[in-house]
């Protein structure tokens, strides 16, 4: 009887309002990191300080799999029982290790990182070479100014659509760029969680030695490949052809070596019912 209704637990709820804060908080700062970069920054030197941040960026997932990888050697319920008492190890496919104090590690940490942001000003000096470059839009600006104080409208609040359509959706370069990164990460994320899966069930390692192998194999390349490409496109000044074209050229090439995974493989378990019939 006891068999007959298997308790269930609202946890997930948490887990996933957890994750939506999350989100809404990490959101704004690649973007307005990057234009608070373009702003008060030599035009000669930004690629080099976006490379740094997204290095700095792809930082954080390796730490976190290093993280992850130590928190699942831990029993789940670790501070709540005798450790003494448990028989299983983490090599056992009933081990749960614990998950949980990944969240309050990385929430503390981030709490204690966004502290300095609270001191950084609004606006810094602008250097002088982009002051000059930016003095007709500038006037530009002021003239429209001016004509507003002159002649004073009622400005109506533009819709979600409109904006969408003429300056997100209707900017042809940026739509392109989003459709590449949509699909280049759509790659990454399904490489990324597949392969430690692929790494437990054909080698026989357990989710702690397979989190630490993704951790630093597949992620401090990826950061030294961005940091590099902030050097070279400052070594020789890319314009957007030029960056475009060595976009293109190094992610052929990545997908080209990419493809060579599919001639290294291991054959599938023997499993009665699935990959071989019960007789």
């Amino acid at each position: 009887a006891g068999c007959e209704k298997e308790p269930s637990s609202y946890m997930w709820i948490y887990i996933l309002l957890g994750n939506m804060l999350r989100g809404i908080g990490e959101t704004p700062i690649t973007p307005l990191g990057i234009s608070y970069l373009d702003d008060f920054a030599k035009e000669e030197n930004v690629p080099v300080y976006v490379a740094c941040l997204h290095t700095i960026a792809m930082m954080g997932p390796m730490f976190g799999f290093l993280l992850g990888s130590l928190c699942a050697k831990l029993y789940v319920d670790i501070g709540f029982v005798d450790l003494g008492s448990i028989t299983i190890t983490p090599q056992d496919s009933r081990w749960v290790g614990a998950w949980w104090l990944g969240f309050l590690i990385g929430g503390a940490t981030s709490f204690l990182s966004a502290i300095p942001f609270c001191f950084l000003p609004k606006s810094l000096k602008k250097p002088e070479e982009a002051n000059k470059d930016k003095t007709s839009r500038g006037l530009l600006e002021n003239t429209g100014a001016l004509r507003n104080k002159l002649s004073p409208e009622k400005t109506k609040p533009r819709k979600w659509s409109v904006m969408l359509k003429g300056k997100l959706l209707g900017n042809r370069m940026y739509f392109t760029f989003l459709c590449c990164s949509l699909l280049q990460f759509s790659g990454f994320i399904g490489f990324l969680t597949y392969k430690p899966k692929y790494l437990e069930q054909q080698y026989g390692k357990s989710t702690s030695k397979s989190n630490f192998l993704i951790g630093m194999t597949s992620l401090p390349p990826v950061g030294l490949g961005i940091f590099l490409g902030g050097l070279i496109m400052k070594k020789y000044k890319m314009g957007i052809i030029g960056a475009t074209k060595f976009s293109f050229a190094m992610s052929f090439l990545a997908y080209a070596i990419s493809f060579l995974h599919f001639f290294v493989g291991c054959d599938n378990y023997v499993v009665a019912g699935m990959t071989v019939s019960y007789e």
